[in-house]
């Protein structure tokens, strides 16, 4: 069947934070059956990558299928003022469209889009949202179980401790319940909307937006212990030096310099433990639905904001290093009614561009960078991307960067430091920095001009007014042959 012939299906999503796209590979390291499930029963995308590593940009994206220099959202909301990052008034966001459709909505968990948290007015009739943390309401629940507001957290743990700066908690065990995590409690919240939105007449949509597997990597010590940080293999890339990348990467890399492998390991045990933490709580909302009888005809979509580096490059976190593990996300997408189950499907995709896929639900698309996939997806085909793009405009400090995957081929254009280029096929883990050969000389200049396209195609004024002699760090310009002006942004 495709979706002219069923009706409109209901929609849950769920955004998982800083969740790298390996968790969830066929045969990769997470225990993630809930996750198994729903690709059984549609589709798993290997190459989706995120339009930004940071949170706000790569959820206001989500939101609109806008890169981030088109909706103002570029950097976190609460880490800067609001004249370097505010939503752009008026932009447009799937939810709405639903909600002007007839769609019932409803958002909980992590909300981190844009600084007002009036989530009513884009189209979510009932939320319970919160922007870097938790609220007052989740304290509670915690004093209702007999628990302090934080975890008591036991060993193994580990401490990052620098001068001057304060301790920074990396990962840790607690001996509390799963009912006290913020994941569960959040998921909890979302069951009560679908009880009610499952009973009612009109279609519903639901996103829920864990903080999970985010640092710091504390998980209960039942998930922990599905996990031997003995067992844990290391990143490939794990000893490069970074002797050929920007500085920057090395001067971030030292930020981890007093961790033993051990430590790294342990940080592994801890954030896959999370990962399946998370995968127990879409197992939660899937049964419920099921329950109802509405899970064949609910379009399930699971993602992430961005990645975590989890030890490539001797790295953690994300950031300004450029790397695979932070801008390839996880995309599993469900819609039996309409979209065949089993599908692993290595078309280029973004993470935005669910949001045009969502918004056709309602028959009025976004318009804006993103594609709509259920084409791909109920097979019917339509040209797939040839070109992903993303953007980095720095988080609290500003590195102006851009992002180009074509033909198996990564640029990266660093306004701050000498650019990128890998060959993805030839060198998964990204150590060998091809920028400065000759014999790809001819690639920079080619995927140069591509990302000029783009900048003009979407209005990118950061790069394509920077003409002065100041600015000329590219390979080439944006008016050499056959350039300048030529659209194709996707």
């Amino acid at each position: 069947m495709t979706p002219a012939t069923v009706r409109r299906p209901n929609v849950l999503v769920v955004m998982t934070d800083q969740q790298q796209a390996a968790t969830v590979d066929p045969n990769g390291p997470c225990n993630t059956p809930q996750l198994d499930r729903l690709a059984a029963r549609g589709a798993r995308f290997t190459r989706c990558y995120t339009p930004s590593p940071v949170c706000s940009p790569a959820r206001a994206s989500f939101m609109t299928g806008l890169l981030p220099h088109q909706h103002g959202m570029v950097d976190v909301e609460h880490a800067v003022p609001a004249y370097r990052a505010s939503l752009v008034d008026g932009v447009p966001m799937w939810s709405q469209r639903l909600m002007a459709a007839g769609y019932r909505l409803g958002y909980y968990g992590k909300w981190h889009v844009e600084r007002s948290q009036d989530l009513g007015q884009f189209g979510f009739a009932r939320s319970a949202a919160y922007q870097a943390g938790p609220g007052p309401d989740y304290f509670a629940h915690r004093e209702r179980l007999g628990l302090a507001d934080r975890p008591v957290v036991a060993d193994p743990s580990r401490i990052v401790s620098q001068p001057g700066y304060r301790d920074l908690l990396l990962y840790g065990i607690t001996e509390e319940p799963v009912e006290s995590t913020l994941e569960h409690y959040t998921v909890s919240n979302a069951l009560e909307f679908l009880d009610e939105a499952c009973a009612g007449p009109e279609p519903w949509a639901l996103m829920v937006s864990t903080k999970a597997p985010h640092e710091p990597y504390v998980v209960p010590r039942p998930y922990f212990d599905r996990y031997d940080p003995d067992r844990v293999e290391l990143p490939a890339s794990f000893d490069d030096d970074l002797t050929d990348r920007p500085a920057i990467y090395r001067r971030q890399q030292s930020v981890w310099s007093d961790l033993s492998t051990g430590d790294f390991r342990t940080a592994t045990a801890c954030y896959y433990a999370a990962c399946s933490l998370v995968d127990d709580q879409v197992g939660r909302l899937l049964d419920r639905i099921e329950a109802a009888g509405q899970l064949d005809n609910t379009l399930v979509v699971y993602t992430s904001d961005h990645g975590d580096l989890m030890g490539a490059h001797r790295l953690l976190l994300k950031g300004v290093p450029a790397f695979e593990e932070v801008y390839r996300v996880p995309l599993v997408v469900s819609w039996p009614a309409a979209v065949e189950g089993g599908q692993v499907i290595d078309d280029l995709v973004q993470s935005h561009d669910v949001a045009e896929t969502l918004a056709q639900l309602s028959g009025t698309g976004l318009g804006g960078h993103a594609v709509d996939l259920l084409p791909r997806l109920t097979g019917a085909g339509g040209p797939p991307r040839t070109t992903a793009v993303a953007e980095l405009h720095g988080q609290r400090f500003s590195y102006t960067q851009r992002v180009l995957w074509e033909n198996g081929i990564k640029y990266v254009f660093n306004a701050f430091d000498f650019d990128e280029l890998y060959d993805l096929t030839a060198d998964p883990t990204e150590q060998v920095n091809l920028a400065g050969d000759p014999a790809y000389a001819d690639i920079v200049r080619r995927l140069t001009g591509r990302l000029w396209e783009i900048a003009y195609d979407t209005d990118d004024f950061t790069l394509t007014g920077a003409q002065d002699g100041t600015y000329r760090y590219l390979a080439v310009g944006p008016q050499g042959p056959g350039q300048a002006k030529l659209g194709g942004g996707r």
